[in-house]
Formats: C-alpha cells, structure tokens, sequence
C-alpha cells in the first residue's frame, strides 16, 4: 500500500506533483520520464501509479488545481454582496495574481496542453468554460443594470482580459518592476475603462 505521507508529513500527491510542475517547467512534458519524477519526489512508481493512473494524468493536474481555486474564488466573488463593478474588478484581479502566483503551472499546460488525450482536453475545456462563463456572467449584470456600457460584446471584454492572462507566462517575472498585485490592478483597472458607460 502506498504511503500517503513523506517522513516530513508531506502528503505523496503534493509531492509528486510539485516534482512533476519543477520538471515539465525546466524540461518540457515529453522530456520528462516517469522515473524522473519519482525519484524527484522520492517516491516508487507505485505510489505515483496509485494516486496518479500516467504521467498524463499529472500534466492534467497541474493545470486542473489552479483552474479548481480560481472557480472557488470567483464563485466567492460572484456571489458577495456588493456593486457589480467592484465584484468583477476582484475577480478580474485575483486571477492574474493566481495565475501569476501559479505561472509555472500555466506555462506548463499552454506549452504541453496538446499531449492530453482528446477526452481530458476537453474535460479541461469544459471547465475552462465554466469559469468563462461565470465570469462574463458578472459583465453581463454590469451591462444589464446599465453600470457598464454595452457597445462591446461581454465575450470581446472577457477573451480580451483573458488573453492577457493566458500570456503572462511569456513576459511576467518575479525580479521585474511590478509586483503581481500591481499587474493585477492594473490589468483590471483597464478592463473597467473598456466598460466605462
């Protein structure tokens, strides 16, 4: 049976997938072997097989944990009370700054996305699009209430904002003159201007 801790408490899961999102970001997907990861991890194969069913299905976790806590904070920020505008001006921030905190497990998955099988790509398209969706639904009560304006399309000012994000991996880093929260506000500040009545 496989061990669900490390000597230092560590659970093997965490583990395993913090060797895996070091390895895939230094060396790339394909350039990763089981074994590497494993000894990375200081586990057997066994135990990655017993939490993990292929290398595949770490490359779907990596990206899939980030895509879990950004839903659980916009579905808080959805959901708060408050004025629409600053709902959606928190949400609009927290995911730069979680994708920003996350940025090696974003560049993973834009790079490697393509060496999931056609059924996990989707599974992670759908909730991809959950996500959107809930998002652009805030816009939308923005521009239904007559808070924002409605000359640009929900779906423009979202694939807009997400763009950005989706490409902070390529040009953000943590020695550069910006902090993450100031991407952050700055990214969502502009995407209020576009929506500016």
């Amino acid at each position: 049976m496989a061990r669900t801790t490390d000597g230092d408490g560590t659970p093997v899961p965490r583990r395993l997938l913090a060797a895996a999102t070091r390895l895939f970001a230094e060396r790339g997907y394909d350039r990763t072997s089981v074994q590497e990861i494993v000894e990375a991890a200081g586990v057997t194969k066994g135990a990655l097989y017993h939490y993990f069913g292929s290398k595949e299905d770490l490359l779907q976790e990596v990206y899939a944990r980030v895509l879990r806590l950004q839903q659980e904070r916009l579905d808080a920020f959805a959901d708060a009370e408050g004025p629409v505008a600053d709902r959606l001006r928190a949400a609009a921030a927290d995911v730069v700054v979680t994708t920003i905190e996350n940025l090696d497990d974003a560049a993973i998955f834009f790079r490697s996305m393509h060496h999931l099988s056609p059924e996990k790509h989707q599974n992670v398209r759908t909730e991809r699009r959950r996500y959107h969706e809930r998002f652009r639904a805030l816009v939308e009560e923005g521009q239904r209430t007559g808070v924002f304006s409605t000359a640009t399309p929900a779906d423009l000012v979202v694939d807009y904002h997400f763009g950005s994000v989706h490409h902070l991996s390529t040009w953000y880093r943590p020695d550069g003159p910006l902090t993450p929260q100031q991407v952050a506000d700055h990214l969502a500040d502009l995407m209020l201007r576009a929506l500016r009545p």
